[in-house]
């Protein structure tokens, strides 16, 4: 049986699908609409699922452990973000803390003598209070309501106490603001979450194309060596008959035998690591381990044929790669905690200011009249005297960190600059490489049936007939390989640039949480 009798041409179109989940997701899959070869294992006895890159591509988006958890870590900072805002919204409390006092307390008397009295009171209260915080400045500003009781137990009477409106504002001044630092830094964090997500996605689909792969390969060496088993037991049949007849030497016989052990062996091997690669690709697609079916795959000849421009492509990277958000963010981070140290240094100082209403009275109606108004204004100040230069080398080591990220980032930038110039160079390229391999593999099995058929007429060796098949063998394995390199670098270019150069069109991803 030749080897080219293993392929099955068929026409196969991909198309990108809208998939349902919790997490809505529109992602921008390659459609392929060209001739397609499947790659067909030997007929056994149990049911057999095979699978194209687009189904793996899929399976392990949809519910790979990987995928799983780039959506819960994009949860997480999307409840992140969502904390956020509602922080930057007016808070509307309703408090209480009624307490009940019955015990002797030492005291001092308005005469300035002290003793011990006995109380006996019960107090209630209740507060409506509406706060927010003033991000310009980092104060906080609330108004209130409050209604207060005394009930002096044993008949000695209730007061009220109402203050129907009060304002109050309290801000730290010379001092750290961390509600503007988060204004600036927590957009860039949730920004950063969804361009990381849309990365670990693509990410997702070229490991799950590099399982796909492996098992491709894994049933390439299983045909391989089905078929060279074949060949040789044949070959073995043949010239058993010629020795017999005396065309043929002993050791050019033992030779074939020796092929033939050697096949078997390979058949062997090659059903052992088929097993494993297919057990690799189960697991990393989270597939529930069936016993009445196999998982195979079918690899596409064709692959889609374009030019990625390296302008437009590092133009993109920059726009829509996580790291360059990452990047400004810890630069960012940096940058507050030298002021968080500066803050802490030197003169501090910090103001309460509290205006309002209010009145007292020994029922309801006398507690509402007339009401006084109230004002409370403190203010704080703190400077240290001597501290032996802790705040000062607390500056200085921020400020050391902060120079420090600066230098990694620039670091960081260069090199994701030259990764992205090696991925476009190396996938302009590996388009062509596909092409020579594939002219290479069926050079190679020419090749092999010439060699084949001479060696039956006794016109060539036993060692151009091995050489053949060496090289026949080789040809198949290095054109897997280069399908999978330029998958690889397929879906590493989409993770780098979340576009899709081949129909021109943004990766993007929608969220329902």
């Amino acid at each position: 049986m030749h080897m080219s009798k293993l392929f099955t041409y068929t026409f196969v179109e991909l198309k990108t699908k809208t998939v349902p989940k919790r997490m809505k997701k529109r992602s921008l899959f390659s459609s392929v609409s060209a001739i397609s070869i499947a790659m067909v294992i030997a007929t056994t006895a149990q049911a057999e699922s095979q699978l194209s890159l687009s189904d793996v591509v899929r399976l392990a988006q949809e519910q790979s452990p990987s995928a799983q958890a780039a959506r819960h870590s994009f949860q997480s900072s999307y409840w992140t973000w969502r904390n956020y805002r509602a922080s930057l919204l007016p808070a509307l409390s309703l408090s209480s803390s009624p307490y009940l006092n019955r015990n002797t307390d030492y005291v001092s008397l308005g005469d300035g003598s002290e003793a011990y009295v006995r109380h006996n009171n019960l107090k209630t209260d209740l507060t409506l209070d509406l706060s927010q915080n003033v991000w310009f400045t980092g104060g906080t500003l609330s108004v209130k309501s409050a209604a207060r009781r005394l009930d002096l137990l044993g008949g000695g009477g209730t007061t009220y106490n109402l203050q129907p409106l009060t304002v109050v504002y309290s801000h730290g001044l010379l001092g750290y603001n961390s509600v503007r630092w988060d204004r600036r830094i927590e957009p860039l964090r949730y920004r950063e979450a969804r361009k990381q997500y849309a990365e670990s996605m693509e990410l997702v689909a070229s490991q799950a194309s590099s399982y796909f792969f492996n098992l491709a390969l894994a049933q390439t060496n299983l045909e391989i060596a089905e078929q060279n088993l074949a060949a040789a037991d044949t070959l073995h049949s043949f010239a058993r008959g010629r020795y017999n007849i005396g065309t043929i030497t002993e050791n050019e016989l033992l030779q074939l035998e020796l092929n033939k052990l050697t096949e078997e062996a390979n058949v062997l091997a090659a059903q052992t690591s088929l097993d494993e690669a297919e057990d690799l690709l189960r697991t990393y697609l989270n597939l529930q381990d069936d016993a009445d079916g196999r998982i195979s795959v079918r690899v596409d000849t064709v692959v889609p044929q374009f030019a990625v421009p390296l302008d437009e492509a590092m133009i993109l990277a920059r726009q829509n790669s996580p790291d360059v958000d990452r990047w400004e963010r810890q630069r960012l981070q940096s940058e507050e905690n030298l002021a968080y140290a500066k803050a802490n240094t030197g003169l501090k100082a910090s103001v309460y200011m509290q205006l309002g209403l209010a009145q007292t009275g020994e029922d309801l109606r006398a507690a509402t009249r007339n009401f006084m108004d109230e004002q409370y204004v403190s203010l704080a100040i703190s400077l240290p005297i001597l501290d032996w230069g802790r705040g000062r080398g607390q500056v200085q080591l921020a400020r050391s960190n902060l120079d420090l990220t600066n230098t990694q980032i620039e670091q960081s930038a260069m090199s994701f600059e030259q990764n992205v110039v090696k991925v476009v160079k190396q996938f302009n390229l590996q388009g062509r490489r596909v092409s020579i391999a594939h002219k290479t593999m069926l050079t190679a099995q020419q090749r092999y049936e010439v060699a084949r058929r001479l060696y039956v007429l006794g016109k060539s060796t036993i060692l151009d007939l091995n050489s053949a098949i060496s090289e026949k063998d080789s040809a198949y394995r290095g054109y897997v390989s280069a399908l999978s390199t330029y998958w690889s670098l397929f879906y590493a270019l989409r993770s780098l640039t979340a576009y899709d150069f081949q129909w021109q069109l943004p990766i993007e991803y929608e969220y329902e949480i």
